[in-house]
Formats: C-alpha cells, sequence, structure tokens
C-alpha cells in the first residue's frame, strides 16, 4: 500500500518530468538557478566519462606537473614538452580549463587551475588516475559486468592470493600505499593512539598506515599483518624508512591465526573488498586478536556519506569490476560488527568524510 510519502514522490516525478513546467521552471527568475543546476548535473552524468578521459590525458602527459614546476607557460613551450602538436595543446588547455584543472593567464601563458593545484597537492591522485586506465576498459562493456564478466582487467589486477608472487603484487601493493597517506592521518586524528599499548594492522599492505601511527604515538607497539608476499616488501620498505620496530607477519587472514593480543586492531580499505560472509570471518578473527575491551578500527569510503554520495556509486562498480566485495554504509558496517560480537560500535567524524569514514567498536 502506497504511503503519503509514495504519494508525494509520484507527484514530484509527474511535475518534474512534464515538460511544460521544465521550460516554465527556466524561464521563472526564482526557479532557473535550480534549473540551471540540474541541468549542467544532468549533462555531467552523460558527459563524465570525457571529463575522465580530459584528466587521464592531462596526468598521461605530465601536463599539470609541467606547469607546477615551470609556472604560467605559453602553449608552444607546453606542446614541446607534451610532444603534442600546437592545436592540439590548445584543445587540451581549453578543454582541462573547462574543468579547473588549468586556467589562462596574462600574455597567453596558462596556469594551474583549482583543481589542477590540488591534483600536484596529492600524488596519490595521479597514481588513482593510471590505474583507471584498467577500469576505463572494465566499463566499456557495464551490461556484461552486471551479468557476470568471466574475467576483468581489475581481477586480474588484484590478486589476492596468498601463494603470489612479489612481482603480481607489487603493482597494487604501491597503488595502496600511494594513496593512503591523507586517510591514514585522518583515521588517527579522529581517534588518536597515543596512550595504546600494541596496534595490528590487519591487512595493511606497505605499511603506511602503522608507519604514520609510530609518529603520532612513539611508544606504541605495532604489528602489520598481510599475505606473505606484501609483508615481504613491507618489510622492506619499513626498514628503509628506519622503522625496524615494527613486527611484520605474513599470513592469511581466513586461515591462519592472527598475531595479538592487542588493545587496537584496525582493518583499513579491507572490508569493502569482501562479502558480507568474507567480511564476517574477518571481523570475527579481528574480534580474537583483541584482549576484552580492546577495540577495532573500521576504516574506508561508505555509501551515503552525506555529500559525498557518488563515493557509493564509483565503488559499486569498481568493486563490481574487481569481482568481489561491495560498498556498505556505516550503518551496515554497524551491523555486521554487532554480529561478529562487537559492543558500543558507534561512527566518529572524520575530517575528510569523502575519503574515508571510521566506525570503532569494544571487544
Amino acid at each position: 500500500m502506497a504511503t503519503w510519502r509514495d504519494r508525494g514522490l509520484a507527484l514530484r516525478d509527474r511535475v518534474l518530468a512534464d515538460p511544460r513546467f521544465q521550460r516554465w521552471a527556466a524561464r521563472f527568475p526564482l526557479t532557473r538557478p535550480i534549473a540551471e543546476r540540474r541541468a549542467t548535473a544532468l549533462f555531467d552524468l552523460c558527459a563524465g566519462f570525457v571529463y575522465s578521459q580530459v584528466l587521464f590525458a592531462c596526468v598521461h602527459l605530465g601536463l599539470l606537473e609541467a606547469l607546477a614546476e615551470h609556472g604560467p607557460s605559453a602553449p608552444s613551450e607546453l606542446a614541446r614538452t607534451l610532444q603534442l602538436s600546437r592545436g592540439a595543446t590548445e584543445r587540451l588547455l581549453d578543454a582541462a580549463a573547462d574543468l579547473a584543472l588549468v586556467e589562462r593567464r596574462s600574455g597567453n601563458r596558462w596556469g594551474l587551475g583549482k583543481h589542477g593545484t590540488s591534483y600536484v597537492g596529492n600524488p596519490g591522485i595521479a597514481a588513482m588516475v593510471r590505474h583507471h586506465a584498467l577500469l576505463y576498459r572494465d566499463l566499456a562493456d557495464p551490461i556484461a559486468l552486471l551479468r557476470g564478466a568471466p574475467e576483468t582487467e581489475l581481477r586480474r589486477f588484484w590478486d589476492y592470493t596468498p601463494d603470489a608472487d612479489e612481482g603480481a603484487v607489487a603493482a597494487y601493493s604501491r597503488l595502496m600505499a600511494d594513496s593512503l597517506g591523507l586517510l591514514a592521518e585522518d583515521v588517527i586524528e579522529a581517534w588518536p593512539l597515543r596512550g595504546r599499548r600494541h596496534l595490528i594492522d590487519l591487512g595493511g599492505g606497505l605499511g603506511v598506515f602503522v608507519e604514520h601511527a609510530s609518529r603520532h604515538a612513539p611508544d606504541l607497539a605495532l604489528t602489520l599483518f598481510d599475505l606473505p608476499p606484501v609483508a615481504a616488501q613491507a618489510e622492506r620498505r619499513l626498514a628503509a624508512c628506519d622503522l625496524e620496530r615494527i613486527q611484520v607477519v605474513g599470513g592469511d587472514l581466513f586461515v591462519d591465526p592472527l598475531p595479538g593480543p592487542a588493545d587496537v586492531v584496525s582493518l583499513v580499505r579491507v572490508l569493502h573488498d569482501h562479502d558480507d560472509e568474507g567480511a564476517l570471518q574477518i571481523l570475527r578473527a579481528a574480534r580474537r586478536a583483541l584482549e576484552p575491551g580492546g577495540t577495532l578500527l573500521v576504516a574506508e569510503p561508505m555509501r551515503g556519506t552525506r555529500g559525498a554520495e557518488p563515493v557509493g556509486a564509483y565503488f559499486t562498480f569498481y568493486l563490481l569490476a574487481m569481482g568481489q566485495g561491495r560498498p556498505r554504509s556505516a550503518e551496515e558496517v554497524r551491523a555486521l560488527m554487532h554480529e561478529a560480537g562487537f559492543r558500543a560500535v558507534e561512527p566518529l567524524r572524520t575530517r575528510r568524510p569523502m575519503l574515508t569514514r571510521l566506525v570503532v567498536g569494544r571487544a
């Protein structure tokens, strides 16, 4: 039976879909700004794939890095740097300017735009954009993905197998490390580690999170656990950073016993790579690694984040192409943690919720 809300939404749908109302709203002074914003948003949905490829071209050719290094430059100078014709360079600059990646300066020169400056301040973005070349190919036929494409580029890239060699895991380990710095700082700011005794980072990759944790809490005992080929690379990286005090343990989360007990366990961008059954197994393993009263930190982008709703759409299809996992809302993460035996489960505010949200619970 339809509720009052259902009836109200049905009326809204009829009105907004009516071409006569759309024409009126586009002319009426009070509704014109709303109509223009919605038209632009709809165009963005239709043309977003082109925006992504403009960004990819800027990253692949090194346009933004060149402007950051040399400052505002003339098209002829940039053409030589990018190894493009003058005409192609100007076309790329025009498109990039429309996306605020670059902007015109005096004397027919070009400099960084507001999005371009943000890009050069975060090297993890470049790594993700280059990585997206695989995703673009997988998304060429989204219907095939939804119907269960047997093999994808991302599925081959993310080789989550304990017996994989180090070469097979090097690319994804580097990608994870490049994009983890800001996230680690946000998590530690939201849940400070000073005064804790022992942190185990499950699925810790190359050790970026434990590296940041060591700076914030110098007396904290730290353990990283990941697949053996990843752990071997993490051990070398941490040693090169003079962080030999961090214990590195290789093993399979689903099979091998975890080190412990600890008073803090972290899962940073781990749960959304697994379906509910796998996520529950990981959460139960984390609980066994905790001493009574210990705290679990679950940090990752989450669906339903206010102001960052497109993140959910991105990860829904990214993980579909990867062949496993799904993005969850904070409430869904809380429900899984409760089912795994955690109590006092609550979300905590982070500085950049689009980048990561944090849910904590006690064993």
